[in-house]
C-alpha cells in the first residue's frame, strides 16, 4: 500500500538531488518546535526557524546549493521538499482537521494564512513588498518558496499581509501564521476523512 493510502504518521524524511541542489529534510509534525538549519541562505534559515518553533514542529534540514549563481534554486528545492514532507507525512489525512487559519502580528505588520489540505494545490500570494531585497535575499523568493511548499504539499494556501511598513516584518509574520495555521490544519480531530467525498489526496 502506497503512503498516500496510509493514515497520518505526522513525519516524513525527503531526500533531493539534482544537478543544481541537495537537499535532505526531515519533519515532525507534532514535534517540540525544534530547528536544524544547515544551508547557505541565512534568510531562509531564520524564516523556517521561525516557522518550526511558532508551528511546534520539529525540522531538519541539511542543504547545499548552487548559492554562487543566486539563491533561487536552493530556496525552491527546500520548499518542495518541505511540501513533499507535509503530503507524506499527512498520508490519506484521516483525523486530521484539515482547515487552518491564523492572523499573526509583528509590531506594525499584520499577515493572514489560510490552509485547506484539500489535495488540491492552490497559491495566493499578497504581500506589498517594497523593496528587492530583505538584506541579501531576494523578496520574490518569498513567493517562490511557499508556492513551491504548496504544490508539493497538494494544499491550498492563501497569505496576505494586510498591512505593514518594514518587508523584514511582513516576511518573518507570514512565515509564523503559515506555520500557526499548519498546525491548526494537522490536529488530530474525531472522525475519518474530513470530506463529503470520503477522500483526500
Amino acid at each position: 500500500m502506497s503512503s498516500s493510502m496510509e493514515r497520518p504518521t505526522f513525519s516524513a524524511a525527503i531526500e533531493r538531488e539534482t544537478g543544481e541542489t541537495s537537499v535532505r529534510l526531515s519533519l515532525n509534525l507534532h514535534g517540540q518546535g525544534r530547528a536544524l538549519m544547515d544551508f547557505p541562505v541565512p534568510f531562509l534559515r531564520h524564516m523556517l526557524h521561525l516557522f518550526t518553533v511558532h508551528g511546534s514542529f520539529d525540522l531538519t534540514v541539511s542543504a547545499t546549493g548552487d548559492v554562487d549563481v543566486d539563491d533561487h534554486h536552493l530556496v525552491e528545492d527546500i520548499g518542495l521538499c518541505l511540501g513533499r514532507a507535509i503530503r507524506e507525512a499527512l498520508g490519506n489525512k484521516a483525523g486530521i482537521r484539515r482547515y487552518g487559519e491564523r492572523h499573526v502580528p509583528m509590531d506594525e505588520t499584520l499577515a493572514r494564512a489560510v490552509i485547506d489540505l484539500s489535495g488540491r494545490p492552490a497559491f495566493v500570494l499578497y504581500a506589498g513588498f517594497t523593496d528587492a531585497r530583505i538584506g541579501t535575499f531576494p523578496t520574490e523568493l518569498v513567493h517562490e518558496f511557499f508556492k513551491s511548499v504548496a504544490n508539493e504539499a497538494r494544499m491550498a494556501l492563501h497569505l496576505a499581509v494586510l498591512y505593514g511598513e518594514n518587508n523584514h516584518h511582513m516576511a518573518e509574520a507570514l512565515f509564523k501564521a503559515f506555520g500557526q495555521a499548519l498546525r491548526e490544519a494537522v490536529e488530530v480531530t474525531e472522525g475519518g476523512v474530513r470530506s463529503s467525498k470520503g477522500v483526500l489526496e
